[in-house]
């Protein structure tokens, strides 16, 4: 059975996505930059699919599994010294 995202919501520091499986996963937002510096009215125009949520303003892709994985934003990789 794949999971997939029915409802995403925004408070101060966290986005709280509802699961096809009755779960509720919050997640801070530090997690995800573009999201933790767009707009209200940026986070909440979104699209849901069966793998995630997209927000085309914002560049910014979203898979379900990423999320119940426990990963953030792995497009922005730390710099090691040589």
């Amino acid at each position: 059975m794949s999971i997939s995202a029915r409802a995403v919501r925004f408070d101060e520091y966290n986005m709280w996505v509802t699961l096809s499986d009755a779960r509720t996963l919050g997640v801070p937002l530090a997690w995800f930059p573009k999201l933790m510096h767009a707009s209200p009215e940026q986070r909440d125009h979104f699209e849901l699919s069966a793998r995630g949520i997209h927000w085309d303003e914002l560049d910014e892709d979203i898979s379900v599994d990423g999320l119940i994985a426990g990963r953030g934003d792995v497009t922005q990789r730390p710099h090691r010294a040589a």
